[in-house]
């Protein structure tokens, strides 16, 4: 039995993360990292859905999720360079993006949800997107196929990107670690009132803020040992992902409120600082020599 009776779709961006210091790629991209992390958690059913390109860099990408069981039924695979990003980390194992391709053939052409994708996507719990997914004209057609959407704002999110996105999305994410306690809470009233249930900011090692509309729920880190820290490329995107596998769940149960998203939120920041703690996103390196 799964640990989390739901099923989850993950939509958008897929990358190689080239950490330049060692010459070695490791899969990622926040749709890509949603899907593997909440399979990681015990969801029932995980997919991905998105574009490929046709070298190396996708087949490892592609691999990799096959590895880690994600289903894959609805991704295309075109002829072009796959999303790629440069970056490397510093002593406190925050990662430096040094540069990016743009997401590749993904930048130069759009997923469409047509009739039989949208099919598809009615048969999941919960569809995640973001700010880099190229997906933002597909996400009225997930709204009106009754699935709710979670969608990860980045730090140069437009207000008018807010006002554009936010009414399609049901949980809103966004980062905001240099920000005041005021400003978070200022800002996730703002996106609050454009339409989204519950607003998450997260911020760095000061933990991450939630509110519903009636409540701020403030959490901090879970500290990890200087010896275990490897890598924190991917917190955010495991924060979110625990965060909303165990909300989501605990709603399909009948226990929504104020306490599921207190213990969700605690859960969220338990599983990303054992992130913290794989080298990449979620592994799988792969040497690479230009």
């Amino acid at each position: 039995m799964a640990a989390f009776p739901i099923s989850v779709l993950g939509f958008g961006d897929n990358v190689v993360d080239k950490y330049e210091h060692i010459k070695t790629m490791y899969p990622g991209g926040n749709a890509v990292n949603f899907a593997v992390f909440a399979k990681k958690l015990g969801v029932e059913r995980s997919a991905y859905m998105g574009i490929f390109g046709s070298d190396a860099e996708a087949e490892h990408v592609i691999a990799s999720l096959e590895d880690e069981d994600i289903e894959l039924l609805r991704c295309q695979q075109v002829l072009g360079v796959n999303g790629a990003a440069r970056v490397t980390v510093d002593e406190t194992g925050d990662r430096i993006f040094l540069g990016s391709n743009e997401g590749g053939i993904r930048g130069d052409m759009r997923y469409v949800i047509d009739r039989f994708a949208a099919e598809y996507v009615r048969g999941f719990d919960l569809v995640h997107s973001g700010n880099y997914c190229f997906t933002e004209r597909e996400l009225p057609k997930i709204k009106a196929a009754g699935v709710p959407i979670s969608f990860d704002f980045s730090d140069d999110s437009t207000d008018e990107y807010f006002e554009q996105i936010a009414p399609f999305v049901t949980y809103a994410f966004m980062s905001m670690g240099d920000a005041s306690l005021e400003d978070i809470k200022s800002k996730l009233e703002w996106v609050k009132a454009l339409g989204p249930q519950i607003v998450c900011a997260s911020r760095g090692s000061k933990g991450s803020v939630a509110y519903d509309g009636e409540n701020f729920y403030e959490q901090g880190i879970k500290p990890v040992a200087p010896e275990d820290l490897k890598d924190a490329m991917a917190a955010g995107d495991s924060l979110l992902t625990a965060f909303l596998v165990t909300y989501l769940s605990k709603q399909k149960a009948g226990e929504g409120g104020a306490d599921a998203i207190r213990e969700s939120l605690d859960f969220a920041a338990s599983f990303a600082a054992e992130t913290c703690k794989v080298e990449g996103s979620w592994g799988h390196p792969l040497a690479y020599e230009y």
